[in-house]
C-alpha cells in the first residue's frame, strides 16, 4: 500500500466553500465520491482544515495500491464527479490536477 500526505493552500475567500464541499462528500455527493475513489483504487482518504498565521490549508492523506495511477485517473477521468472535483480543486487551491500533481518531498519516514 502506498500513501501520501500533502498540504494545499486554501485561496483567500474560499474557506466556507471548502467546508461546504467537505460536508457534501458526506451528504449529496457521497455516493459519487465513494464511487470515484473505488474507481481510482483509493482505499483511504482523510482531509483536514489547518488554520495557520500564514493562512488556511487543506491537509490531505491518501492511500492506494498505486498512487500514480490514482492521480492519473483523477486528472483524466471524464466522469462527472471527477470533472467537478478537478474544477473544485482549482477553485479552492489553484491547483490544476489535469497538469499533474508533483508529490511532496519526504523528509522523515519513521516506521517502528
Amino acid at each position: 500500500m502506498q500513501s501520501i500526505a500533502f498540504a494545499a493552500p486554501i485561496l483567500p475567500g474560499k474557506l466556507e466553500l471548502a467546508r461546504a464541499n467537505q460536508e457534501s462528500f458526506k451528504g449529496e455527493r457521497k455516493v459519487a465520491y465513494e464511487a470515484s475513489r473505488r474507481r481510482h483504487g483509493i482505499t483511504r482518504e482523510a482531509a483536514f482544515l489547518q488554520h495557520t498565521p500564514a493562512g488556511d490549508l487543506g491537509v490531505v492523506y491518501i492511500e492506494a495500491e498505486d498512487l500514480a495511477k490514482a492521480f492519473e485517473g483523477l486528472a483524466t477521468s471524464a466522469d462527472p464527479f471527477d470533472s467537478w472535483f478537478r474544477g473544485n480543486v482549482m477553485e479552492l487551491h489553484g491547483i490544476d490536477l489535469a497538469k499533474g500533481f508533483p508529490p511532496p518531498e519526504i523528509t522523515i519516514d519513521y516506521r517502528g
